[in-house]
């Protein structure tokens, strides 16, 4: 993965939807996000399209079970030939081991294995969900300190993070992918995100990709707002 790189998110429920907004971008390769509603809805079809438009793709399902579970799916993954995935931290250094062994047995010959990151807290988690609803007796700042290590001795790519942990993660693992949702542009509404930043932000702190989706899908003009997210981000 390259240096800031923006991942549009396609928070939508049917293959109809993205043709409709990829129609806006004409014949620009972009780097799409799938999720769990759109892959669940469209399955590997929309996945292969998606790869012969010849858009980038990372397939965010999130993957958190056992470790033999984990990684049989991930083995399944890897022959969609996506170039991100991730698992969730918190299934552990076995699991997320695991996750990496299935996509490079998975993997064609003569083929790169995707790049595994692993999600630390999610972006809607604030100190008091932690503690009070979650019951882990920690800051989110140090526990994602406590996942990333967990992350490195597993041997993934990177994580998952909001950008305001960025700078304390790349102090410590310097050689990590930080994929970092909860950007928005001054302009646009918080949503149901907590901790957010804008791209200069971001592009600030040291994000190598902002992950973005309603601020450019759910835009009047789609890719007028995509060039604005892109110019704040790689100025």
């Amino acid at each position: 993965m390259q240096q800031r790189e923006l991942i549009i998110a396609l928070d939508f429920s049917s293959k109809e939807e993205v043709n409709a907004f990829l129609s806006r971008f004409q014949n620009e390769k972009l780097y799409l996000k799938v999720g769990m509603e759109l892959y669940y809805k469209e399955g590997p079809s929309l996945v292969n399209m998606l790869k012969e438009q010849g858009h980038q793709l990372f397939l965010d399902l999130k993957l958190h079970d056992i470790p033999t579970t984990v990684k049989r799916a991930m083995k399944q993954l890897a022959g969609l030939e996506v170039d991100l995935v991730n698992v969730h931290s918190l299934g552990g250094k076995q699991m997320m081991a695991a996750a990496k062994e299935g996509l490079e047995s998975g993997t064609a010959a003569g083929r790169t294995s995707p790049f595994c990151i692993a999600v630390t807290q999610l972006t809607s988690t604030s100190d008091d969900m932690l503690v009070n609803e979650l019951g882990i007796p920690s800051s989110i700042a140090d526990h994602v300190q406590y996942l990333c290590r967990q992350t490195d001795e597993a041997g993934l790519d990177g994580v998952v993070c909001s950008a305001l942990d960025v700078p304390s993660i790349m102090s410590r693992f310097p050689n990590f992918l930080t994929v970092t949702p909860g950007i928005r542009r001054k302009s646009d509404a918080m949503d149901d995100q907590v901790r957010v930043v804008t791209p200069e932000k971001a592009r600030h702190l040291g994000s190598t990709a902002i992950v973005v989706g309603r601020g450019i899908t759910r835009a009047a003009d789609p890719m007028e707002a995509y060039t604005n997210y892109k110019k704040e981000w790689r100025a």
